[in-house]
């Protein structure tokens, strides 16, 4: 059974740190795009970074350049999103997903990705 399993949300002050984790199990994703997305509520979900399979090539969202940063570990099947000078409206639940295609290019698209975790709650206050 492929699972994707975030960790490292939690609550935090305006400008603080968070580092995101997500672990995959059941198989490798090593040769797939994993992006990071995320859910306020009563809003839709939105993209928020993603980077190719390799690592090697990266996108973001506008409202996060230069404070969040995306990585992945091939080797532990792993995929971070370090989070910098977080603000109230970055409150969301953030999810990480993986695209179903082998050497894809990185998107953005969330009908893209197959697959989905279950995602972990980030709170910012003000």
């Amino acid at each position: 059974q492929v699972q994707l399993t975030e960790s490292g949300g939690g609550l935090v002050q305006a400008g603080g740190s968070l580092r995101l984790s997500c672990a995959a199990s059941g198989r490798s994703f090593s040769r797939n795009a994993m992006g990071w997305f995320r859910q306020a509520p009563g809003k839709e979900r939105e993209f928020v970074a993603a980077l190719s399979w390799s690592g090697s090539s990266t996108t973001y969202a506008d409202f996060v350049k230069g404070r969040f940063a995306i990585s992945r570990d091939n080797a532990r099947n792993t995929v971070s999103l370090q989070m910098n000078s977080l603000k109230p409206e970055d409150t969301a639940v953030y999810f990480c997903a993986a695209d179903a295609r082998q050497y894809g290019v990185v998107t953005m698209n969330k009908d893209d990705y197959e697959y989905w975790g279950r995602g972990t709650q980030v709170t910012v206050s003000s």
